[in-house]
């Protein structure tokens, strides 16, 4: 299952996002991020408050006009501390959140009820992989790259990425989206050849995440993966 992304009215983001930051409390990256995010939840706390149901999240990166968009500012790591901390924050849940960059001087940040896709989809490669390690062990990104065998990368230039994590009830499928990625050297290529789970992930300009409920699963997870060639500048948004 895939949803749409959110088309609603968007909201200008005050303060351009930032990346996460695995730096120690208090350390200007830390500070920096915190104050972004505050800022990012009060002007999404009011169209939060007016919507019910499940939810779909989406963040517009703007990057300026001298920024190569393929290298660095990984869409995963934008998307993932400002989730968590809305999650945190709100008590709201996600069941699908998007993330896209493009040059532009303006990011935008989007919420809305979160609608299922209906139709074909016809990415440039599809698979789906199976796992039953903990997401914090090597053994998770091992078990989806031995999957990927068959795969090949796709060429050069901007990929259009889009996961369904299915999994079962109660689990955080937040924490599964980097580990996920980093094991996607086989489609996106590797970007250190001495370093292994160390994608070329900043080539991803559109990264679409879902989930959905199985309670058959138990503690496996299966994750559907399309990933698709994209245009290098993605339009702008209004």
């Amino acid at each position: 299952m895939r949803y749409v992304a959110p088309v609603g009215d968007p909201l200008i983001l005050p303060v351009p996002p930032r990346l996460a930051s695995w730096n120690a409390s208090g350390h200007p990256d830390q500070v920096k991020l915190g104050e972004y995010l505050a800022a990012a939840e009060r002007l999404v706390r009011p169209r939060l408050d007016t919507l019910a149901g499940p939810l779909v999240l989406k963040l517009d990166v703007g990057l300026p006009a001298e920024t190569p968009l393929l290298v660095h500012h990984d869409l995963d790591n934008y998307l993932f501390p400002l989730a968590s901390y809305l999650v945190r924050r709100t008590g709201r849940q996600f069941v699908s959140a998007w993330a896209t960059k493009q040059t532009a001087s303006t990011s935008f940040l989007r919420v809305d009820r979160a609608q299922p896709v209906h139709g074909d989809f016809a990415p440039d490669r599809h698979f789906t992989v199976r796992t039953t390690a903990s997401s914090q062990s090597a053994g998770f990104k091992q078990q989806i790259h031995d999957q990927l065998s068959s795969a090949e990368p796709i060429p050069e230039g901007p990929v259009s990425l889009h996961l369904t994590f299915t999994l079962g009830p109660g689990r955080n499928w937040m924490n599964l989206w980097k580990p996920a990625i980093d094991a996607f050297e086989r489609i996106l290529g590797r970007a250190t050849p001495e370093r292994p789970w160390h994608p070329r992930d900043d080539r991803i300009v559109e990264l679409g995440l879902h989930s959905r409920t199985d309670t058959a699963l138990r503690h496996d997870v299966s994750i559907d993966i399309a990933a698709t060639e994209a245009e290098r500048r993605l339009p702008p948004h209004p």
